[in-house]
This record gives structure tokens, C-alpha cells and sequence, in this order.
């Protein structure tokens, strides 16, 4: 993997990046991102071996095991893959990238994890064992009514977002900068607030992206520009840094350009890099593989990257 020149602080341009993501997320420094909005894969699809143990990191230096460059981590016995076979493949798959998102977020910085009821569960254990169950800000439900429904159950029709803070006590929230909903019962409250609308809730209700509108890219998990929307603007400022892992179509670079954040946007699945390509090249680099060698989408004005 090509290392990177990277900083947080510096005037270097947009990016997209071509890359695995367990390889890219440890050449960027400490603390670089305000906002990191992930929506990994919701069922991995590998075999992989049972572990008993695993490691997250101690901020404040008092782990059991001492790792790479003197940090410290606590020992997390695996006792949940009892209960799930699932779970430990997930937890094996995930947690790594998750104890990367904690490292890379400012001290004021949050992260978003979008996810489904399969997973969302365990996921919370796993990110209260990472930042701490006093880092959890929200559970977010992003509801929405479109596709078939069961008739055997409940009709399944939301998401799950976990938010978790990297300080519980200097975050950063501005609930000023979100969109307001209509109020359910306009003639309930004065005209002055049925103007203004009122501030959302943990409850999101908001349509998946129209089959055939404008804002349609084609890639399979596209999610809505709306609801990054709300999260970039509450959880960072103009100038921010903001990181996406598993960008996929590049929603959180669409929404991060119009709202004035600079932003960070990985994959590895080459269609989805053409996608954020054609979707963001105008205002970030791309940069691919480096078996093929950096391939960038210049801009004009910005400083050059990457290094080998």
C-alpha cells in the first residue's frame, strides 16, 4: 500500500481512494476526522476461524497488553460467540476497522454506523468495549415505506444507526445547522413553530433514493443524500474533515461538497470507485491501486498527495 503525506490540518484536496480499507485506515494520522459515517456490509459472507480473545485500545493507558508503539488495549474475552456463531464472524471482520474509526476521530468527533436488526445489536456491545458505554450518544431509526412486505411477520422497514462520541464531555452537536420535519400536528402548536418546523428526532422517516430520480446513481446500496445529510451537518463544521470506509457510492463526499466539509472517501469494490468517480471527480482526487500506479482526477489548485 502507497503511504500517504496526508494531514489533517493541510490544504491537500478531496479524496477518493481505490483501496482495502484494513490496509489504507493506518497510514492517516490520529484525531483527523470531526465525523466518520460508515455503512459496511451487512453479512460479510466469510468462513473464518473462532477466536477467544480480542483487543481494543485504552486511551488512557491502563490496558493489560501493550501492542505496536507502546498503546495500550484491554483484553476483551470472546465469550458472545456462544451465543452467535454470526457474531464472531462479524466481530472478527468489523471490529478492526471500528478500533480504527475510534483512533481516527478528533477529540470532539463522532461516528455514525449504519447498519440492519440482524447486526445492530452485537455491534453495540462491540463499540461499547471499544469507545465505552459512555460514549453512546444515540440510536438512530431511519424508518422508511417502500418494497414488499411479509405477510408472516412485521413488514421489516428500517435501519439502524449507532452514534457514539470519542468524549462524552466536548463533542461536537449543533442542532441549529439540521433540517426541520413538519410538524405531525400542525394545529397543535403556534404558526409561528408550524412555520419553522420542529428539530427531528432518534426516529428519521425518510425515503430510500427514487428509483428514477436525479440523485440515482445505479450502485445497489445507495443511500439517500438527506439522511447523511442530517448527521454531517449536526456533527461537524464548515472546514471539518469527515471519513467514509466503506463509501460505496459516495453519498457522505456528495453531501460533505454542498455543505462546505472536506472528506475522505474508501472502497475497495472498483465499481463503486467509478461510481464516486463519475459522482465526485470534479471536486476530489481519485487515486487507485497501486499495482496500477496513483490514478488521480486533477484539481485545480490543490496539492499533490501520495507518495511512494
Amino acid at each position: 500500500m502507497t503511504t500517504t503525506a496526508w494531514q489533517a490540518e493541510g490544504t491537500g484536496p478531496n479524496l477518493v481512494v481505490h483501496a482495502d480499507n484494513s490496509e489504507f485506515l493506518p497510514t492517516l494520522p490520529d484525531g483527523s476526522f470531526t465525523m466518520i459515517y460508515v455503512d459496511p456490509p451487512f453479512n460479510t459472507g466469510r468462513v473464518q476461524s473462532r477466536r477467544q480473545t480480542t483487543m481494543v485500545r485504552n486511551a488512557d493507558g491502563g490496558g493489560d497488553r501493550v501492542g505496536f508503539g507502546g498503546r495500550s488495549y484491554d483484553t476483551i474475552k470472546g465469550a458472545l460467540h456462544s451465543y452467535d456463531d454470526a457474531f464472531t464472524d462479524y466481530w472478527q471482520f468489523l471490529e478492526p476497522r471500528l478500533v480504527e474509526a475510534w483512533r481516527l476521530l478528533a477529540g470532539n468527533g463522532t461516528l455514525y454506523l449504519h447498519l440492519d436488526y440482524r447486526e445492530v445489536h452485537y455491534a453495540k456491545v462491540m463499540l461499547d468495549a471499544i469507545f465505552g458505554r459512555e460514549c453512546f450518544l444515540n440510536e438512530i431509526i431511519w424508518a422508511y415505506d417502500y418494497g414488499a412486505r411479509a405477510k408472516n411477520r412485521w413488514p421489516t422497514k428500517h435501519d439502524n444507526i449507532l452514534v457514539y462520541v470519542k468524549d462524552p464531555k466536548k463533542y461536537h452537536f449543533d442542532s441549529a445547522e439540521v433540517d426541520r420535519e413538519p410538524y405531525m400536528a400542525p394545529g397543535l402548536v403556534t404558526p409561528e413553530k408550524r412555520e419553522r418546523g420542529k428539530l427531528p428526532t432518534d426516529v428519521w422517516w425518510h425515503t430510500i433514493v427514487s428509483p428514477t430520480g436525479k440523485e440515482k446513481t445505479g450502485y445497489p446500496t445507495q443511500k439517500p443524500e438527506g439522511l447523511v445529510r442530517r448527521a454531517v451537518a449536526a456533527s461537524s463544521r464548515e472546514g471539518d474533515w469527515v471519513l467514509d470506509f466503506f463509501a460505496g457510492s459516495g453519498t457522505l463526499g456528495a453531501v460533505a461538497a454542498k455543505l462546505g466539509r472536506r472528506f475522505v472517501c474508501v472502497d475497495a469494490n472498483p465499481q463503486a470507485i467509478e461510481v464516486m468517480a463519475a459522482r465526485l471527480g470534479h471536486v476530489a482526487t481519485v487515486v487507485g491501486p497501486p499495482a496500477a500506479g496513483p490514478v488521480e482526477t486533477p484539481v485545480p489548485g490543490k496539492l499533490p498527495l501520495f507518495e511512494t
